[in-house]
């Protein structure tokens, strides 16, 4: 498949666009496109050429540590993929060029395009016409080794009226480029968890593109724990009237970790509600997260209903959180938009307040971080998960006070 979808080029004296306030513009510049919706899409990765870092959407990523993406996988024998439970969801292989491959996902960069050409065959996991799974689809994805390469394709369909949870678990190390797409048909309710708990050496680039369909709904939580960079970056459209979309993520990072979120959220029906929140911790002088959040409402999205917010919490010193929310409205008609950042060092205050009533200091601090986290933890209604994520948390902070 070679179709693109490429912006048009807008000269800087007729751009009403978003302006990167680094571009240096002279008469007869090009202004670099910044509106997310604008972007060049396309299954050619030759048509993005290879990032400089000074795009809009690579400025604030390690280019030298993601390098190895850009470029398809020859072995491709970077991850095993084990279906943990729920195989009698996993459909036959998806080629290229046989839908729903395809229907709703178009790469928006360099690693996403090469994901599409190196991954021969997708991993489609359908779920039937009016049925409820009772227990999470569950996708074990275990790196092979830290200098291995993979490129994967997956396409997470829910048919009309079904309802499912789906987990994606990474582990181990590999240089992975991974695209995952979501495809929410009329009524259906949908899930989808992946958790990044890789080792320290592995670099992980993924794409999630999703369409929403009439009054279905789409809960889609990125959990990230592990990883030397790890960059998943959702793209959601809440395509159908009554369209619901909840977009949460949580991150923990650590010292030479790279923790990355670049979310869009696309009200394009009427009567739509979306929900985006991402709360990080960091800890360590090296430790780095970055979230980036476009939220479009569009000139039918009427009735519309849209939030966004990040929050960032710095339990040391050098731990650096970029955060930049994005709100894009093309219609007044909406009940309600609006977005939110912040970022702060860890409150004194509050442990202050629970030292004052006998609580130690190592107990205050990991209650404050706990009660920070937990509120994303608390929305993914998987059995075990929540603890588990509890757990992982608690051990983020117990290795960060032994460093």
């Amino acid at each position: 498949m070679t179709t693109s979808t490429k912006a048009p080029e807008t000269t800087a004296q007729d751009s009403h666009a978003h302006l990167d306030p680094a571009a240096a513009l002279r008469d007869d510049a090009v202004v670099p496109v910044q509106t997310r919706s604008e972007r060049l899409r396309s299954y050619d990765p030759a048509e993005f050429g290879t990032p400089s870092g000074r795009e809009v959407n690579w400025k604030h990523t390690p280019i030298d540590r993601v390098a190895p993406l850009f470029a398809v996988a020859e072995a491709n024998d970077g991850v095993t993929v084990t279906v943990a439970a729920g195989e009698q969801y996993i459909a036959a292989p998806l080629a290229i060029d046989a839908a729903p491959r395809g229907e709703f996902f178009v790469p928006e960069d360099l690693p996403a395009a090469v994901a599409w050409q190196g991954a021969r065959e997708a991993l489609h996991i359908r779920v039937p016409r009016e049925e409820e799974v009772a227990d999470p689809i569950l996708v074990n994805i275990d790196g092979q080794g830290a200098e291995r390469r993979a490129d994967a394709h997956i396409v997470i369909e829910a048919l009309e009226h079904a309802k499912a949870t789906v987990v994606l678990r990474h582990t181990g190390s590999a240089q992975y480029a991974q695209n995952v797409e979501i495809l929410v048909r009329d009524g259906a309710q949908l899930t989808v968890v992946t958790i990044q708990q890789w080792d320290d050496t592995a670099v992980h680039a993924s794409a999630h593109q999703a369409r929403v369909d009439r009054d279905a709904t789409l809960r889609h939580v990125v959990v990230s724990f592990g990883g030397g960079v790890v960059r998943v970056n959702p793209n959601v459209e809440l395509a159908g009237a009554g369209a619901n979309g909840e977009v949460y993520g949580l991150a923990f990072a650590d010292d030479g970790q790279h923790l990355e979120s670049q979310v869009y959220l696309f009200h394009k029906g009427p009567e739509t509600v979306g929900d985006v929140l991402y709360k990080g911790a960091l800890q360590g002088i090296t430790a780095r997260s970055v979230w980036i959040g476009d939220v479009l409402i569009g000139a039918d999205a009427t009735g519309t209903d849209s939030y966004e917010a990040n929050r960032n919490l710095l339990l040391t010193n050098g731990a650096r959180a970029d955060s930049i929310p994005n709100l894009e409205i093309q219609t007044g008609d909406i009940k309600g938009a609006g977005h939110a950042s912040a970022t702060g060092r860890f409150d004194d205050e509050q442990l202050f307040y629970l030292q004052a009533r006998g609580i130690g200091e190592a107990e205050a601090r990991r209650l404050v971080v706990l009660g920070f986290l937990n509120e994303i933890a608390q929305k993914i209604d998987v059995p075990g998960l929540q603890d588990e994520l509890v757990a992982l948390i608690e051990q983020e902070l117990a290795e960060g006070a032994a460093a």
